[in-house]
């Protein structure tokens, strides 16, 4: 079993841990980026991770993972295989998370729902959504990094590797922007 000191260090090894001036996908802003696309590069310390998720995840029997692009995608194929069923994802399609490319989940599918990091959940709970939409079940939601400490509500199970309380900021309130360091966009939120 990983220690949270384990994972932090697969970040640390991977430069997964960025400091600096951030907008989060939530329009957040803050010092720190937990940056899993480095962590991803690593093979080894993906399969590791990812199968300590996976081990968290047996208990609900899920007939599918899905996860929102583009943060989530290479987690979920991980976490998919690890637990030996299909894998999915989601794309926005004019600002709307939806299925695409030909997938079909069949109804009444059990779905552990999957991201890399979570800081308000906002795009998890668009797929949770969307998977009741279509008739099926989303059992738990799961990801590697929990900025919320604990905070964030999902209605259902979720299991996070790593649980911190990184300090953000509502933009107009943001004590980085005052001292006029740019703020940067590491995420994928607005990839086109």
């Amino acid at each position: 079993m990983l220690t949270q000191k384990d994972i932090l260090e697969s970040f640390e090894k991977t430069g997964g841990i960025l400091k600096g001036h951030f907008l989060l996908t939530s329009g957040r802003h803050s010092d720190t980026y937990m940056q899993c696309a480095k962590l991803f590069v690593d093979t080894a310390e993906s399969e590791k991770l990812c199968g300590e998720l996976a081990l968290k995840l047996k208990e609900f029997n899920a007939d599918v993972v899905v996860s929102p692009a583009v943060g989530g995608i290479i987690m979920g194929y991980e976490v998919a295989r690890q637990l030996r069923v299909p894998n999915y994802f989601t794309e926005r399609v004019d600002g709307k998370m939806t299925l695409r490319r030909g997938f079909e989940i069949p109804k009444g599918s059990r779905v552990i729902v999957v991201e890399d990091v979570v800081t308000t959940g906002g795009s998890v709970k668009e797929v949770v959504a969307l998977m009741r939409e279509i008739g099926c079940e989303p059992v738990a939601v799961a990801s590697i990094v929990d900025r919320s400490n604990g905070k964030v509500d999902f209605g259902i199970p979720y299991r996070a590797l790593l649980s911190m309380d990184v300090v953000s900021y509502e933009a107009d309130e943001c004590p980085i922007c005052k001292t006029g360091v740019p703020v940067y966009k590491p995420g994928s939120r607005n990839l086109k």
